[in-house]
């Protein structure tokens, strides 16, 4: 049995018409839907705006992203499966050919995500980061386990209070990316759908607020987690200005070089 936790901030709208309105075409029901928000007020513009049938609960959490991902996590008990949703996602699709095609049955998409996850003995999965059919196409496994980005728009997870899981408010912006690498850390692996994305609008307003705002956080976040994780995130900027991470394990690589070369001396000698 999962449950859907839904952060928003300033769009109760936009999560109206969009994610609400898909899990509503898919027959989620309700009695499964967390919205959470970050202060009473936005709470009272959220209950006059969505129809009261369309949720469990709204929930007053916390302001800011990487803060918000804590208390939902914290709020629900030791075990439970949670599908984390933005509150923008126009379809979650799947590729098909040089197109996609919408996942019909997300109730069933949902339950056999966390079949996976137990099947893999992991915590947390993830779909692709961008709806790209060339792409995703071409991508070897379906799933995969090793390091990947897992976007935040739509994932889903097992509960544990493990505070060694919390990501820091410096990598606000791009919690998601520390969200991968620490259950990365933790569990040896993260499960992602690489055949699976969402349709979206990035960058829109609310959330993070406007565009030159979000190149600055970006840019500090990106710094925070090449910092943190030197083996792990490799720093880069986009012709826009905006700057982005890269995540690859490179001490495995170290590794497989060590073991070559411990090899090279045994023969030697």
């Amino acid at each position: 049995m999962y449950k859907i936790a839904i952060p928003s901030y300033k769009r109760a709208l936009i999560l109206k018409n969009k994610t609400l309105s898909t899990l509503g075409r898919s027959n989620v029901s309700a009695s499964r839907i967390y919205i959470f928000v970050a202060n009473m007020e936005e709470q009272r513009e959220y209950e006059s705006v969505i129809p009261r049938e369309s949720y469990n609960r709204i929930i007053v959490g916390k302001l800011g992203i990487a803060n918000q991902r804590i208390f939902i996590r914290n709020f629900f008990n030791e075990g439970e499966h949670i599908v984390s949703m933005d509150d923008d996602i126009e379809e979650i699709s799947k590729v098909r050919g040089n197109g996609f095609v919408a996942v019909a049955n997300l109730n069933k998409f949902f339950e056999d995500a966390f079949k996976e996850l137990k099947k893999h003995k992991l915590y947390i999965w993830g779909v692709y980061p961008v709806r790209n059919a060339f792409f995703m196409k071409n991508r070897n496994n379906p799933i995969s386990t090793e390091l990947k980005f897992l976007i935040g728009v739509l994932h889903g997870y097992i509960v544990r209070h493990d505070k060694s899981l919390d990501p820091s408010v410096k990598s606000e912006g791009k919690e998601d990316y520390e969200q991968s690498i620490l259950y990365y850390k933790k569990d040896g692996g993260v499960l992602r759908f690489n055949n699976i994305a969402t349709k979206t609008k990035f960058l829109a307003k609310g959330g993070l607020g406007e565009e030159r705002e979000r190149f600055e956080i970006n840019k500090k976040a990106a710094m925070y987690l090449q910092e943190t994780y030197p083996d792990l995130v490799t720093r880069f900027q986009r012709k826009n200005g905006m700057s982005e991470v890269r995540l690859n394990d490179r001490t495995k690589k170290k590794t497989r070089k060590q073991k070559r070369r411990s090899k090279g001396t045994l023969k030697k000698h």
